[in-house]
């Protein structure tokens, strides 16, 4: 990874801050919705106490019957048609059977449906009526009650039996209706709409199951009041809807409508709200329908005299409702429970325009970050690679250190900072290995200058000594000293013989040359010279022509054919090749032998390095120059020598490409 890549990668890092705003953003969401808990909580509980201890008719302790408002005219004819719209809110009566009462400007309602899997039936007026399957009705009013029974033999219309005397306006005749079905029957009345109930009491009797004939469940009747829903319109706060319930959650009273103000944001800013910034938020359907009883979790907690709140969306997507339920008490007992709901806009508002501003500011912040940091690490790789570029450059081809360009063009070598150390660090590092390589490339020259004075003098030496008068014993020792002398005549001559080969390569002069011409005559001048090794001559069947010394191109192919006759065994191979390529040629020498080592692959023909092993006293010493002869004649062609191993492993593979010398301009 680069160094670019690598301070974006901590560019990333600053991803923290709009992270950590958006969790700063949903807190303060969080915190927004606590105070308008807390504020509407004490608003329904003052409300609640207001209600407490006022004379207004709140519900006894206890069960109840609700009376609905009739959605729509009712005939009395013992079917439940007129009675659909309030089916989902009837009252049980008993373990299986349902109670509906409504009412409306012409009367008070009443629909039981009673399921029975047998039937026993008698006329109300029957002696045997108070056995079978019948209907115990109980009117009260005040202080008084009158009991009804109701029974009939057959469908259609029955006439009610009364039990007691005659008590207040109570009526002495109540007619309905009895329908039956395959799984019980249907009784449906209608009692004059001024009597002033003020409770009920209902029983059903079935034969089967046997029981009390006349026992009836009484209880107060519950509906919806409209002295209790002014009341709340002076009590509850505006801009809230608030209904007053029974702890099972009749409706009782109701005031206020759920309407939301302030500007209308985008979708998308209710997007951005719901998906990223709310809290979880409960549906609203439950509470958006006008029902008669608020069947809610939190009408449930407040029953039990604990106050709660819930947060529902709202009937628009970008509002939602608070909804806080709090006890009605009187005395220690719960006698109602007051439900405040309140819809807003604020709090979506607020945390989308907080978070807006927070990510705007953010991502302003990380691009500014972003761009002053990859502006600093472009600037860096820019800085480091002309610094890695200068270093290269300071190599020649041939090995040598560029000594003009060290001292004077080093770049960023005058820079305050880290990177200015380094270039001059690496200035002197490079004045230190060029004076050094320049002492070691001038040593052999310098070495066959300085020994050729005390070679001579040996040799004379050992020239006079011959004629003066030695035993037998010393002769071998001159022998052997006339050897040694002649192996240092040897090496110094071939120490020498590297600078002047350098300055003959220079010199070359170029002519115009082909050649096939020139490689198939090194060829069969090589054929004595391989003995028992298979030499094989390969030649391109056109004329290639190049720009070059022919005399240089025999020279470096000798010295290549003389590496590799010293590594192919006895009965081995050699091949020379040679084949035109774009601009150029390419002359290849392989042989079989042992492969090149890894290690030594990049520097073969280099001064001074050679793979041969140390020469055994008699041969003559090997001083890596012959490689190094081939690069010089392939460089001063402005091509390269190159050396590879066999695919096969059998062997290796010394190649020569050249590109022809450069062709000098006469003078005009």
């Amino acid at each position: 990874m680069s160094l670019r890549q690598q301070l974006l990668l901590v560019a990333l890092c600053t991803l923290a801050l709009p992270v950590a705003g958006w969790l700063y953003v949903r807190q303060m969401e969080t915190l927004l919705r606590q105070g308008q808990e807390q504020a509407l909580t004490a608003t329904a509980t003052a409300v609640a106490r207001s209600l407490a201890v006022t004379d207004m008719p709140l519900p006894q302790p206890g069960k109840g019957w609700y009376v609905q408002q009739a959605v729509n005219p009712i005939v009395v004819d013992g079917y439940g048609d007129d009675w659909a719209p309030m089916t989902p809110w009837s009252q049980s009566l008993g373990k299986q059977n349902k109670l509906l009462l409504a009412e409306d400007d012409n009367g008070f309602y009443l629909y039981i449906d009673v399921r029975a899997a047998t039937r026993t039936r008698a006329d109300a007026g029957d002696v045997n009526a108070a056995s079978s399957d019948h209907v115990i009705l109980d009117l009260v009013q005040g202080d008084q009650h009158r009991r009804y029974l109701i029974a009939s033999a057959a469908p259609g219309a029955f006439t009610a039996l009364t039990l007691d005397p005659p008590a207040g306006d109570l009526p002495d005749r109540i007619i309905g209706q009895w329908q039956e079905d395959g799984s019980g029957y249907h009784v449906e009345l209608r009692l004059p709409r001024g009597l002033g109930l003020s409770a009920l009491g209902v029983g059903v009797y079935t034969a089967a199951d046997g029981g009390d004939p006349l026992a009836a469940d009484v209880r107060p009747l519950w509906r919806y009041s409209q002295d209790l829903s002014q009341e709340l319109v002076q009590l509850a706060p505006d801009s809230t809807r608030t209904r007053l319930v029974t702890p099972e959650g009749w409706l009782l009273a109701q005031s206020g409508h759920l309407t939301t103000s302030g500007p209308q944001p985008s979708w998308w800013s209710s997007v951005i709200y719901h998906w990223l910034l709310a809290n979880p938020l409960e549906e609203g359907e439950a509470w958006t329908t006008d029902a008669p009883r608020l069947d809610l979790p939190e009408v449930k907690t407040a029953r039990h005299g604990q106050a709660t709140t819930v947060w529902r969306q709202g009937e628009q997507r970008d509002s939602v409702v608070l909804a806080t339920a709090v006890p009605v008490e009187r005395g220690q007992t719960t006698v109602g429970v007051l439900l405040l709901e309140q819809a807003s806009r604020a709090v979506p508002l607020l945390a989308n325009r907080a978070f807006l501003s927070l990510l705007l500011t953010s991502f302003s912040v990380m691009l500014v970050a972003g761009a002053i940091l990859l502006f600093f690490a472009t600037r860096l790789s820019l800085r480091l690679g002309r610094l890695r570029d200068a270093v290269e450059r300071a190599q020649v081809n041939d090995g040598r250190l560029d000594g003009q360009m060290i001292q004077s063009h080093f770049p960023m070598a005058e820079s305050e900072d880290e990177i200015g150390d380094l270039a001059r660090s690496f200035q002197k590092l490079f004045e230190a290995v060029g004076g050094y390589t320049d002492y070691l490339r001038t040593l052999a020259s310098k070495l066959s200058h300085e020994l050729n004075t005390p070679l001579a003098i040996v040799k004379s030496s050992l020239d006079n000594l011959e004629h003066a008068e030695l035993t037998d014993e010393a002769q071998p020792y001159l022998a052997r000293a006339r050897d040694g002398v002649a192996r240092l005549g040897t090496l110094v001559r071939a120490m020498s013989e590297a600078s002047r080969m350098e300055r003959a390569i220079a010199a070359a002069e170029p002519e115009d040359v082909d050649l096939v011409d020139v490689v198939s005559g090194c060829a069969e001048a090589y054929r004595p010279l391989a003995g028992a090794r298979q030499l094989e001559c390969v030649l391109s069947d056109q004329p290639v022509h190049l720009h070059g010394a022919p005399e240089l191109i025999a020279q470096a192919l000798d010295k290549l054919f003389d590496n590799a006759l010293s590594f192919t065994p006895a009965d081995g191979w050699l091949r020379l090749s040679l084949r035109p390529v774009d601009g150029g040629a390419e002359i290849e020498l392989a042989n079989q032998g042992p492969p090149l080592p890894a290690a030594m692959q990049g520097r073969l023909f280099d001064s001074l390095v050679s793979l041969r092993e140390k020469a055994t006293p008699g041969d003559a010493p090997h001083l890596g120059l012959g490689l190094y002869v081939v690069r010089l004649v392939a460089e001063r062609h402005g091509g390269v020598a190159s050396a590879r191993n066999l695919e096969d492993g059998s062997g290796v593979a010394f190649s020569l490409r050249l590109y022809g010398m450069p062709r000098q301009r006469l003078a005009g």
